[in-house]
């Protein structure tokens, strides 16, 4: 656990672990009302970064997570595997940019099923709907 906590507050990595603890703040203020999962949408347009169809706030978790576990992960192998020397210090420096292309990677495809979820666009109502709108409306 020690670790863990090393890899996850330690230099490099500690950049990636600060937006992690800013999506989870995100995450629990949509879970109690504050805001909504689309909030960001009108801001940022994904397609061309292969995010496309999935709100911001989502692919942007998504992203950040992964580079998170990537960068931790490696870390923790560097520790465990890789002698203590010059190179290896340089090599976990470098992980976390490493890191961050991977994890684009990773959330395209991850994000790719999810299109189904979020609509872009709602269809049109259904005519009986509108029909129960108006009658409760009046």
């Amino acid at each position: 656990m020690r670790m863990l906590l090393s890899a996850a507050t330690g230099p490099p990595t500690i950049l990636l672990t600060t937006a992690l603890v800013v999506v989870l703040c995100f995450w629990l203020l949509v879970a109690a009302g504050f805001t909504s999962v689309g909030s960001f949408d009108a801001d940022a347009n994904l397609r061309a970064w292969g995010m496309g169809g999935v709100p911001v706030a989502v692919a942007v978790s998504t992203l950040t997570a992964v580079a998170w576990l990537l960068s931790v992960g490696g870390v923790l192998l560097l520790a465990v595997c890789a002698p203590p020397c010059s190179a290896t210090g340089l090599l976990r420096m470098a992980l976390p940019l490493a890191a961050l292309p991977a994890a684009w990677r990773l959330t395209c495809l991850f994000v790719r099923p999810l299109h189904r979820l979020f609509p872009d666009e709602p269809g049109p109502p259904d005519r009986g709907q509108v029909r129960d709108q108006v009658d409760r409306a009046v």
